[in-house]
């Protein structure tokens, strides 16, 4: 069963609307985990626009599932992964103005850089995943870098799925053996959702994380946040 990281930063942004601490991200972790979740997931951006670089280290000690740090590794971002020390950091190619991720790592253009700090990262004990489109030059490129894992791009799977689920999840399924092939561990995020998550869960081989945010957090405000982590994790459950 792939296990599913919450992505926690839609609360901050509603928290730093008002300039307070209400909604509390600590606590709404702590609840994630006590109602399922497997994971808990942030992405501070250089502009502290919702997860703040202090909540990285207040949350910490709090998780008691898996900790995954995402972001474009500058040196503030190395810095706060190395003090961290997450279970996992997920590098992510975003320019500091990009409203949400929008692309995967060209890993070839990057390699020295990317190998640099995978290895940086490796060398204090923390997994490194990149986060990369379907093309399996730049899978392979990471398996060169040395990633311990890939999170493949989902926003063309969500795009694509409504007008035909077979025909959007072939590229990722391709991409997923590609991984496979060469030792690298696979995790998914962008866009899933309660309409797509099943399919995609049930197609992909060896699917280890999800890591999903906006959706998960836009459902918990119809369904409650205990409600909507069961249906989450339901649509991951093997038969």
């Amino acid at each position: 069963m792939a296990r599913l990281s919450v992505n926690i930063n839609k609360i901050a942004t509603l928290r730093n609307s008002r300039g307070g601490t209400m909604p509390s991200v600590t606590f709404a972790a702590i609840q994630c985990q006590k109602f399922g979740a497997e994971g808990i997931t942030i992405h501070p951006r250089p502009d502290e626009r919702h997860i703040r670089y202090a909540d990285a280290h207040e949350l910490k000690p709090l998780i008691t599932t898996e900790f995954n740090i995402e972001g474009f590794p500058d040196p503030r971002f190395i810095a706060l992964v190395l003090e961290v020390k997450p279970d996992q950091v997920t590098l992510v190619p975003d320019s500091p103005s990009a409203i949400t991720s929008n692309t995967g790592w060209d890993t070839v253009l990057h390699n020295d850089f990317l190998k640099e700090v995978t290895g940086r990262f490796q060398s204090a004990g923390i997994r490194v995943s990149l986060f990369v489109g379907t093309e399996k030059r730049m899978i392979e490129g990471a398996a060169k870098i040395g990633a311990d894992r890939v999170e493949l791009y989902t926003e063309p799977y969500a795009t694509d799925y409504p007008k035909d689920p077979a025909k959007a999840i072939k590229p990722f399924i391709e991409a997923a053996k590609v991984a496979e092939k060469y030792g690298l561990g696979l995790n998914a995020g962008h866009d899933l959702s309660l309409e797509n998550l099943r399919y995609f869960d049930q197609h992909i081989p060896n699917l280890l994380e999800v890591s999903i945010g906006h959706a998960l957090i836009s459902d918990a405000l119809y369904l409650g946040l205990e409600e909507t982590i069961h249906r989450y994790t339901a649509c991951l459950q093997k038969n």
